[in-house]
């Protein structure tokens, strides 16, 4: 059984830190590109980052270039986007996602990929 599971959002203050997880079962992430979305209440979803599972290769959307950091754990086939300096922006649910290809996943709008989490609010407030 597929499963791709977000965890570890949360309440933050502008400035913090989080760290979100998302971890997959059933599939294999190294086999896969992984990517990071959200969306904020009556937004579209904007793509955050992406991950080629099999030799790590990054990108990043301009509004987070800096500040987050995607890495992946092959061993506990689980990805991670490291979140610093959070602004009140940054605010959305948080969903990540997986394609086989780099193209679908992350240059096509809206993004094509075979598998999504159920996402991970976060909140950046005072």
């Amino acid at each position: 059984q597929v499963r791709f599971v977000e965890s570890g959002g949360g309440l933050v203050q502008p400035g913090g830190s989080l760290r979100l997880s998302c971890a997959a079962s059933g599939f294999t992430l190294e086999d896969y590109v992984i990517g990071w979305f959200r969306q904020a209440p009556g937004k579209a979803r904007e793509r955050i980052s992406c991950i080629v599972g099999s030799d790590g290769t990054t990108a990043y959307a301009d509004s987070v270039k800096g500040r987050f950091t995607i890495s992946r754990d092959n061993a506990k086939n689980t990805v991670y986007l490291q979140m610093n300096s959070l602004k009140p922006e940054d605010t959305a649910s948080y969903y990540c996602a997986a394609d086989r290809k780099l193209y679908r996943l992350w240059y096509r709008s809206p993004p094509q990929t075979e598998y999504w989490g159920q996402g991970t609010l976060v909140t950046v407030s005072e």
